[in-house]
């Protein structure tokens, strides 16, 4: 059974620009072309009936905006999934309608699309036994970029990248499957692709109990992807705002030090390091993840074009929050502003702005655990040092000291 897709939008290019990606992706897709200026605008008690997904472009005439079609499908029940094709003058109020999937039409990239219309026909079921994106049922789809693997869910996106929960065809080892989204042809297509390569090569150099295991590196002209270590126990984060016990906390600080010693032995630094980058397994062990921002140790700190600051600025040592040079001593940092919000179950430092908390990081004085945690204030004050010269100088100290 083939995929029905319905592309709704007044230009013509527009509407054959998007066929094009269809058919080249889903060669038996029956694909219907709605031009709302020629055959006037849909009814109200238009349902979607007969189709798996709706292309909805931003133009609709003279009198009538994407947003506001947009606005009446997504409210009406058993619509089929619409994905949405927008301007940067109506992405944010497209994006508060919450469509099933939605692009810059000035800006599409074939695999990202085809990428994010096999997400929405996966989650809605929309499952066509002829795609090369799925074979059977859900628990037998095949991502449509990936050969091998085996695909379950979606775990998550970025700007760049999808991150896919799959099954390895070979030996059925679960996996996560990391995918980049860009290619190289993009506008900063080079810098992403390095940093994600960069990725692969620091961790596969690594072996340790508490950091992610890679299993495979595949690239090709059009996207890259990585396989790693499935870790089924959930994310630190997850953990904090459920609640640790002391016991649990100094545990995890113990296993990420270790990880991180690791790390800085290598002569590369994490620099992103926060509870949503390290992950649980069920016995109870963890391992750090997401290396896309590690750098050699001897580098500096990383600027964006934009003049955006990598990192978080919740966990961020007062010397990479201003752009200064960062060592193994900012890392160090950042592990303190865990270990305090692991113990307390509260972020060391808030603020209404991203610089309102970094200045708290480099002004305010190092906050005082509650008088039952005392005897760990003197470690975390030795974490949270302003300058790093006063801190613990490596990982391994934390470890001497507990």
């Amino acid at each position: 059974m083939s995929i029905r897709f319905m592309i709704i939008d007044e230009q013509a290019d527009f509407r054959s620009l998007l066929m094009h990606h269809l058919t080249t992706h889903w060669p038996d897709a029956i694909i219907s072309a709605y031009d709302p200026t020629v055959a006037g605008h849909l009814p109200d008690e238009f349902g979607g009936a007969g189709n798996d997904v709706i292309l909805l472009g931003s133009r609709h005439g003279e009198d009538r905006d994407g947003v506001e079609v947009l606005a009446r499908f997504v409210q009406r029940r058993n619509f089929p999934p619409v994905v949405y094709f927008g301007t940067a003058d109506d992405e944010r109020a497209a994006a508060d309608l919450h469509p099933d999937a939605h692009f810059m039409r000035e800006h599409i990239s074939h695999d990202s699309l085809i990428i994010g219309i096999s997400d929405v026909l996966a989650a809605n079921q929309r499952i066509a036994s002829t795609s090369s994106l799925f074979v059977g049922d859900m628990r037998t789809g095949i991502h449509p970029l990936i050969k091998g693997y085996r695909f379950i869910r979606r775990i998550g996106s970025t700007e760049h990248s999808g991150v896919y929960l799959a099954e390895r065809e070979a030996t059925h080892l679960k996996v996560v499957l990391k995918v980049l989204r860009q290619t190289q042809e993009h506008v900063d297509g080079i810098g992403v692709f390095d940093r994600f390569l960069q990725e692969y090569e620091t961790i596969a150099g690594m072996d340790h109990p508490n950091i992610v295991r890679i299993y495979d590196l595949g690239v090709s002209d059009t996207h890259a992807h990585i396989a790693m270590e499935y870790l089924d126990g959930g994310d630190l984060r997850q953990k904090i705002e459920n609640g640790l016990k002391e016991r649990e906390a100094v545990d995890y600080l113990r296993q990420i030090a270790s990880a991180l010693a690791a790390v800085h032995r290598n002569h590369v630094l994490h620099r992103d390091l926060k509870p949503g980058n390290i992950m649980l397994r069920k016995d109870g062990s963890v391992a750090l993840i997401d290396f896309g921002l590690a750098k050699g140790a001897k580098l500096e700190m990383a600027i964006t074009d934009k003049g955006e600051i990598f990192g978080t600025p919740y966990y961020m040592s007062p010397e990479q929050g201003h752009g200064s040079d960062v060592d193994e001593r900012s890392d160090i940092y950042s592990l303190g502003v865990i270990f305090f919000e692991m113990l307390t179950g509260d972020k060391p430092y808030k603020a209404g702005s991203a610089m309102g908390i970094i200045y708290k990081h480099a002004r305010e004085p190092v906050p005082l655990l509650p008088p039952r945690l005392a005897k760990y204030q003197s470690l975390i004050n030795m974490m949270l040092a302003k300058l790093p010269e006063d801190r613990l100088q490596n990982a391994a100290e934390v470890e001497e000291w507990l």
